[in-house]
């Protein structure tokens, strides 16, 4: 018996026995990670939308565009790498997926 191997993606193998026999199709569960790249991207845009809501709620409430603008750039630093980290960290977890 003469086995063959073709891949027809990156998650289906499909092996052949003989010519005359059918093809049997394994799949492979191969999640792939979320690269820090990814990660980093996501944070910033949406550091970008979050940042402009705490702006404008805060300008709602203070009146003040410079004082909304000062707790948005504090809020926009400290969230983006609070998210940052809380997105590598569920990337770790299997749960869900």
């Amino acid at each position: 018996m003469e086995k063959e191997e073709k891949v027809l993606n990156k998650d289906v193998k499909v092996i052949s026995i003989d010519s005359a026999s059918e093809e049997k199709i394994l799949k492979t569960k191969e999640e792939p990670k979320e690269r820090v790249k990814r990660s980093i991207a996501k944070t910033i845009s949406w550091r970008i939308v979050g940042t402009l809501d705490t702006v404008l709620i805060s300008w709602l409430i203070t009146g003040t565009l410079a004082l909304a603008f000062s707790i948005g750039l504090v809020e926009l630093v400290t969230k983006m790498v609070l998210y940052f980290f809380h997105e590598r960290a569920w990337n770790n977890i299997k749960w869900g997926k």
